[in-house]
């Protein structure tokens, strides 16, 4: 009898267990790591600079130090890239899905996917130079077929995913330096190591030299993998000869951005044919999903978030707000991440308001902000004048405000939630709206008369609010 009681009870728990892993991926996202620090006990949350820079023959790399008490909290990392003309971001991964945005700049950008085909096919010239667009050869020489993985022409304002494991690199043959700011979700099912910031370069990567002598750091883990493994080994898995074994292997000066020998080119659509698609895509968004309209290998990983007409929050007198989730871009589903663009005219303000479902990670694109955030105590953890370049964390359930300066207030908020939900304090979709005004008048111990002005305070608003006429910007930082 108590054998079968037992076998009852085990046979429970596996149910139980299929149950769970048979959920939907995007709702299985969930805090592995649990440490002290990630108890977000902030008595104050700061703007935080990078903290390593690594300069590089073609550009210049930042990173954020991922262990930061507020970065912990979040389980958040990130990463700046420069890349100078005619310059090519080495192919690397990392252990985290990442989102990444073009703040400034164009080139073209390449992920690959394993046991995706190469569906890309055009003539490699070996020539002294090449044109910027495929299609056309100048001088002469021998032409041979080239196959490769899909190549993207990113520009300012695109959002690219990136999951954790993919190949990427970037290349830059524009007239101006690209710049990319990269968010990492260290704390994302995807990655079952630590919240650590590890990029694994299948080329390139710091020199051991230079690492031993900052020992400690996070430029420890942007090594060339390569390195780590036996050169007559790798010659005879690959069957090539040793010399090109060490070619792979050696960690140049360079560092991770290297400056090309000749201008590069590459097949990819024509703007208007990714236009044509995207329209395409957006039609048929509303219509319920089968499952196989995108694959792996098909699927749309880049959104412009600078366009206008797509607007999600719009205010003639306020500005606008650009919201990027599962629903615009299927991928962000598998992936527990979404991000929004929002632009601030002068002295407007954005809500009071705080996230129901995610971490934020806030960086300022462009102009300035006063910023007031309170954590769930009620005490005030930030109250400063952000500007271009800043990087500050928002976590969880914790209200924050924004007023633009007198140049207007431009930033990108990176979330840790792929629908994500924000609960506002004010204007015709806040909580105060949908109380009862006995409720107001006995929790404030106000008149029916205040509690009415405090319901219907801006009931023509959402999120952004338009300037009043007494609001005006201070330079000077509170204290």
């Amino acid at each position: 009898m108590a054998v079968k009681v037992l076998l009852a009870i085990l046979l429970c728990f596996f149910a139980c267990e299929s149950l769970v892993n048979a959920r939907d991926p995007s709702e299985r996202r969930g805090f592995r790591f649990t440490t002290e620090a990630q108890l977000c006990k902030l008595d104050k949350i700061r703007v935080r600079p990078p903290s390593r820079r690594i300069e590089s023959e073609g550009g210049i790399t930042e990173l954020w130090d991922e262990a930061d008490e507020e970065f912990q909290c979040a389980g958040v990392g990130a990463i700046r890239n420069i890349i100078r003309p005619n310059s090519l971001s080495l192919p690397k991964f990392h252990n985290a899905p990442m989102l990444v945005y073009i703040e400034q700049g164009e080139a073209f950008f390449g992920m690959n996917y394993p046991g995706c085909a190469e569906t890309y096919e055009s003539q490699s010239a070996q020539s002294s130079r090449s044109t910027r667009r495929m299609g056309r050869r100048i001088g002469a020489g021998r032409t041979e077929e080239d196959q490769h993985q899909k190549i993207r022409r990113v520009r300012r304002g695109d959002m690219i995913v990136i999951p954790a494991g993919t190949v990427q690199w970037c290349y830059n043959d524009g007239g101006e330096d690209l710049i990319a700011v990269a968010f990492l979700d260290l704390n994302n099912d995807d990655n079952q190591l630590d919240l650590r910031v590890r990029g694994s370069f299948l080329a390139g990567g710091v020199p051991s030299e230079s690492r031993r002598e900052i020992r400690g750091s996070k430029s420890e883990n942007l090594v060339n993998i390569f390195s780590g493994l036996d050169q007559e080994f790798l010659s005879e898995a690959y069957n090539i000869p040793s010399e090109l074994v060490r070619r792979m292997q050696e960690e140049r000066s360079s560092g991770l951005i290297v400056k090309c020998d000749e201008e590069m080119s590459f097949l990819t659509p024509e703007e208007e044919e990714e236009e044509l698609s995207e329209t395409s895509f957006s039609r048929r968004r509303g219509e319920d999903s089968n499952g196989i309209e995108e694959t792996v290998c098909t699927a749309r990983v880049q959104h412009n978030m600078n366009t206008q007409r797509e607007a999600d929050l719009f205010s003639r007198e306020a500005g606008r707000v650009n919201i990027l989730n599962q629903l615009k871009l299927p991928i962000l589903r598998f992936l527990g991440m979404s991000a929004e663009k929002g632009h601030l005219f002068a002295n407007a303000q954005h809500n009071l308001h705080w996230s129901m479902t995610d971490h934020r990670m806030v960086y300022v694109v462009d102009g300035e902000a006063e910023i007031q955030i309170s954590d769930d105590y009620g005490n005030q953890v930030f109250n400063e004048r952000v500007s271009r370049g800043n990087m500050f964390v928002i976590p969880q359930f914790y209200p924050a405000l924004a007023r633009a300066g007198q140049e207007g207030f431009e930033w990108v908020t990176f979330k840790t939630s792929n629908q994500p939900m924000k609960s506002p304090v004010a204007g015709y979709t806040s909580f105060f709206r949908a109380l009862p005004l006995q409720v107001l008048e006995q929790s404030f111990q106000i008149t029916t008369a205040e509690a009415q002005q405090l319901k219907q305070t801006r009931r023509q608003h959402t999120f952004l609010f338009p300037p009043t006429s007494g609001s005006s910007f201070s330079r000077s930082r509170r204290s």
